[in-house]
This record gives C-alpha cells, sequence and structure tokens, in this order.
C-alpha cells in the first residue's frame, strides 16, 4: 500500500493535538478581522474585509499546518513512539505519506471553512453598501482559494521534508516560515528592482542575485491571486498560470520524494 492504513488513527491524533481549538480559533481571529477592516473604508468596505481576511488566511494557515506537522511527525521521533509505530507491518514511506494526507486534509479543509465563513461575512457587508466596483465571490474567488491551497500544500510538503531531518521540532516552525517568507517575496523584488531600478545602488547585479532563487525556490507570491475576487477580473490571473500549477505540484512531489528517501535512511537510536 502506498499510503498508510491508519489515517483515521492520524486524525485522531491531530483532534488531540488541539486542531479543533486551533480551527475555532483561526475562525474567530478571521471573522474579528474581516469585520473590523471593513469599518476603516467608507466606500469600499467589502473589498478591504476581503483583501484582509484572505491576508489573514494566508497567515493563519501555516501556522495550523506546522502545528498538526510538529505533533504528527516530529514528535513522533522525539518521543520514540515511531518505535511502536515502526513494528507495524508497513514500509516507512506508508507511514510518512499517510500523516501527510492527513495534515494536508486537514488544513485544505479548514481552508474550505475559512474560506466559505469569509466569502458569508463579505457578502453580508456588501448588502450594507453597494460598491461601484463589487467584489467577485464567484468563480472568481473558488480560483483565488484553489491558489492559496496549492501554496499551503507545498509548504505541507516542505514540513514534511523539515519534520524527518530536523533534530527538533521548533526547527520545523522556523524552516517552514522562512522558507514561506522568502518564497512569497523574492518575486517582488525582483519586479520591484526591474521596474524601479534606482531603489538600490547597481541594481542589476542585486536583481540577478535574487533571481537566482527563481531556480531554487517554487514563486509562493505569484500563487496569491487575489485581484481576480477583489475587482473581478480575471485578467490579473498570470498569463502562465498553468506552469506556475505544474511547476509548484512538482515541488510538491520532488520534497515528499526527498522526504521519503530521508526517512528511508534515517537511522533509529
Amino acid at each position: 500500500m502506498l499510503f498508510s492504513s491508519n489515517i483515521p488513527t492520524d486524525f485522531r491524533l491531530a483532534f488531540r493535538a488541539r486542531f479543533g481549538w486551533l480551527a475555532a480559533g483561526s475562525l474567530l481571529v478571521l471573522a474579528i478581522t474581516a469585520v473590523l477592516s471593513a469599518q476603516f473604508s467608507g466606500r469600499q468596505p467589502a473589498t478591504v474585509a476581503l483583501d484582509v481576511g484572505l491576508s489573514m488566511i494566508r497567515l493563519l494557515l501555516p501556522l495550523v499546518l506546522v502545528s498538526m506537522t510538529q505533533e504528527l511527525l516530529s514528535r513522533e521521533f522525539d518521543r520514540r513512539y515511531f518505535l511502536n509505530t515502526l513494528s507495524y507491518p508497513h514500509p516507512r514511506h506508508s507511514l510518512l505519506l499517510g500523516r501527510f494526507s492527513a495534515i494536508a486534509a486537514l488544513t485544505l479543509g479548514l481552508l474550505l471553512l475559512l474560506a466559505g465563513a469569509l466569502a458569508l461575512l463579505v457578502w453580508s457587508i456588501s448588502q450594507s453598501y453597494a460598491q461601484s466596483t463589487p467584489v467577485a465571490l464567484g468563480y472568481h474567488y473558488l480560483a483565488t482559494i484553489g491558489f492559496i491551497g496549492l501554496d499551503l500544500l507545498v509548504l505541507t510538503a516542505l514540513a514534511t521534508l523539515l519534520a524527518v531531518v530536523a533534530s527538533t521540532p521548533s526547527f520545523v516552525l522556523i524552516g517552514t516560515f522562512g522558507f514561506m517568507l522568502v518564497a512569497r517575496s523574492f518575486g517582488a523584488i525582483v519586479e520591484l528592482l526591474t521596474r524601479n531600478a534606482y531603489v538600490v545602488s547597481d541594481s542589476d547585479s542585486y536583481r540577478s542575485g535574487v533571481g537566482v532563487l527563481g531556480y531554487l525556490l517554487p514563486d509562493l507570491g505569484a500563487l496569491d491571486v487575489r485581484e481576480i475576487a477583489l475587482y473581478g477580473k480575471m485578467d490579473f490571473l498570470p498569463a502562465d498560470w498553468p506552469w506556475l500549477v505544474l511547476s509548484n505540484l512538482a515541488y510538491v512531489i520532488g520534497l515528499l520524494a526527498l522526504a521519503v528517501w530521508a526517512l528511508n535512511r534515517k537511522r533509529f537510536a
């Protein structure tokens, strides 16, 4: 079997690790932030609420997936639970991919819950004021959430790899968020230097150095396509979005392959 047959057990472990509290807390923070942010815009309250809400989703869900990865994988090795888990007649990769599947399913499920709640809040806010450019909560919004889901899938695969190779659970948090910050920002930095060469001295060499990251990291910043939902125009979708999707999926597969390889070579004391 490719995946672990104990996926229900993985879900039970996740809820034992306070996933329910994390989900409820994320929902509460999202609701409060979206409602309050709408009060700061007299002309575009729904747009501001949707924009801030999407930012909160992209910030909160990485915290949730890292917490679940630490509990389901890192502490598996830290507390030596593997002595019991790996005693069953299953290959090591089934444990790893099963835990990855559980974490991804919980994270994407929570994404759908938060996205639905945000859409309901934004729709309710939009009823009180008719904007000149209304937000698009149809397929534009679904496309935006789909790209966020792909972003989270990449981060989940990276956190899984770090949980296998790291010696402490805290490194999963540091490594995942460090990777996230760089992967989400380097594309914008390159574009800024391209359009405004006067921002730094010797911008060409600086742009070339930062651009090298494009060959090493996925461009998670390009997966933020919220403009198509904020303004209701698919023109904001990147022209090369099929390549963007395929390259990030390939990155997920590559990270998981490295994680499986590292786990198979791992020596347990």
